[in-house]
């Protein structure tokens, strides 16, 4: 990925962080960033695997902001990680209201990308009370289209990356990818399963960004790859867990909530269509569509819209309680 744009605000470091138990198996974990009084933010990072990262503190005004953000179940620092026991989307939207009242906050912003924006909509449709703006980007609503897209017709534009996503397979599991890489990648053999984890995980990687950079490194930490591409490939492999919820069809529970929707043109990940009927459904969102980006937060015209959405977010800075 290339050097976060300068744009963002300066890095920081969290004043706070936890894990908090929202089952007999998983324990979430969680920081929190900026201002201790500020008005509450939470990141939901993408994947569905993914985990946090500390660029993502960065698209908040420290000085205004309580930042919070997680590793969703079985992600990165959550426990334990990879596992998809009792890891749906509506397991992910309790764990959210679990953290809100852990941390005793009335309502907060909701900020999500990619699949934070699919746990953005669902939490949003779930717990409408508890939202007082959504700030969404590059949305996928989870769709088989959408996988389709991913896993098959982005090789029109990316036909290396493609073919080294499947390179591995036989030429009989092409047409089931997705359930190829599930095979392998759940394989008790961890060897095999990593191997596959880091083929499957730098696929989306190679397509995330307009301008194509380097190869992505192999990533260093085997257990990590696998951990992240099984959350993912579960997730993906159920659709979400969205087919009796179909998001599109929840607008009307979270329309009145206030809300910018950012999408690259030429996000190959997932797609603009997706976002262009999102917005259609729900003509109140404020939608910016970026003439010259893809997926990738970190690409300059994304992230400044990003930014300029939290901006506009802003109260007044709020002075500590005496």
């Amino acid at each position: 990925m290339s050097s976060p744009p300068p744009v963002l605000y300066p890095p920081i470091e969290p004043y706070g962080h936890g894990w908090l138990a929202v089952s007999a198996l998983h324990s979430l974990y969680y920081e929190q960033c900026g201002s201790p009084h500020g008005q509450p933010v939470v990141m939901l990072h993408g994947g569905p695997g993914s985990g946090c990262n500390p660029g993502q503190r960065r698209f908040f005004d420290p000085a205004r902001y309580r930042i919070i953000l997680l590793d969703q179940r079985g992600c990165q620092r959550s426990l334990p990680p990879g596992c998809v026991e009792e890891n749906t989307t509506w397991h992910l939207v309790e764990d959210l209201e679990r953290l809100r009242s852990h941390l005793d906050i009335p309502r907060w912003l909701v900020f999500g990308g990619s699949w934070g924006s699919t746990l953005a909509l669902a939490y949003a449709a779930t717990h409408p009370q508890a939202v007082t703006g959504l700030i969404l980007r590059g949305i996928f609503l989870c769709r088989a289209k959408e996988l389709e897209w991913f896993l098959y017709q982005a090789r029109q534009f990316f036909p290396e990356a493609w073919e080294a996503l499947t390179a591995p397979l036989h030429a009989g599991e092409h047409a089931d990818i997705l359930g190829a890489y599930c095979r392998r990648v759940f394989a008790a053999d961890p060897a095999q399963a990593g191997a596959a984890a880091r083929n499957w995980n730098a696929y989306e990687s190679a397509i995330m960004s307009l301008v194509p950079g380097p190869p992505p490194a192999t990533e260093p930490d085997a257990a990590l790859a696998i951990a992240r591409a099984r959350v993912q490939l579960h997730y993906l492999t159920h659709f979400g867990f969205l087919g009796e919820r179909p998001l599109l069809d929840q607008v009307h529970r979270f329309r009145h909530i206030p809300a910018v929707i950012v999408q690259g043109r030429y996000d190959m990940v997932c797609p603009p269509l997706s976002a262009h009927e999102l917005h259609r459904a729900w003509p109140e969102a404020a939608f910016r569509m970026v003439a010259d980006a893809g997926h990738s937060a970190m690409e300059p015209g994304i992230a400044a819209a990003l930014v300029a959405a939290a901006d506009a977010f802003r109260r007044p800075a709020c002075e500590p309680p005496r």
